[in-house]
């Protein structure tokens, strides 16, 4: 099925950090039925993230990092318990991903495994996020992380099982790395 689009106005709400945009188009839906939509569409560019994992240790890196937006939206601190992760700017995915994973975490990897790429809130944000895996040892240890002078970082490596309780209990609510731990667990990297 192919929609046809017809854009009837595209306005530059913010070009502050990202671009916010207010749009109009007309949809004609596939029974010839014309609806008129007004959304508006954030654009942040894509980005990519990878789950950090050591299969002998059975354990993951993850880290615990302020998020404006959640705490906008009722979380106390602002912290939230994620993958690193990263914006690729003019970087290729898999660039981004050992570039953020040595800032964020202190971990050199080499070899990072893309696993698929989704968009994560399609209905307003247009940004793709590329899944990558990577497994580390404490030989991969460059530093000890904590990201780039404005982000507050705190790294975290724990045993798998704990982190896949942690979504169950809550502590971990974002999705990417949701997403990531479930891969982990279906895929047998960790048995």
């Amino acid at each position: 099925m192919t929609l046809k689009i017809d854009l009837i106005k595209d306005k530059i709400l913010s070009d502050n950090y990202f671009l916010l945009r207010n749009m109009t188009y007309d949809l004609t839906r596939e029974n010839g039925e014309v609806v008129r939509h007004k959304r508006e569409v954030y654009d942040r560019g894509n980005g990519a993230t990878v789950m950090l994992y050591n299969r002998d240790k059975k354990t993951v890196v993850l880290i615990r990092q302020f998020r404006v937006a959640t705490w906008v939206n009722g979380n106390p601190d602002g912290m939230l318990i994620e993958t690193c992760a990263g914006l690729l700017d003019d970087d290729a995915p898999d660039v981004c991903v050992r570039k953020e994973a040595i800032e964020e975490t202190g971990f050199a990897v080499s070899e990072v495994r893309k696993v698929f790429e989704l968009y994560m809130s399609p209905g307003g944000v247009t940004e793709l996020i590329h899944f990558f895996v990577a497994e580390y040892s404490d030989a991969h240890r460059a530093n000890a992380g904590g990201g780039i002078e404005d982000e507050e970082i705190e790294v975290l490596e724990m045993p798998f099982t704990e982190a896949l309780e942690k979504v169950k209990t809550g502590e971990i609510r974002d999705g990417k790395t949701v997403i990531l731990l479930q891969y982990l667990q279906t895929s047998g990297l960790m048995t």
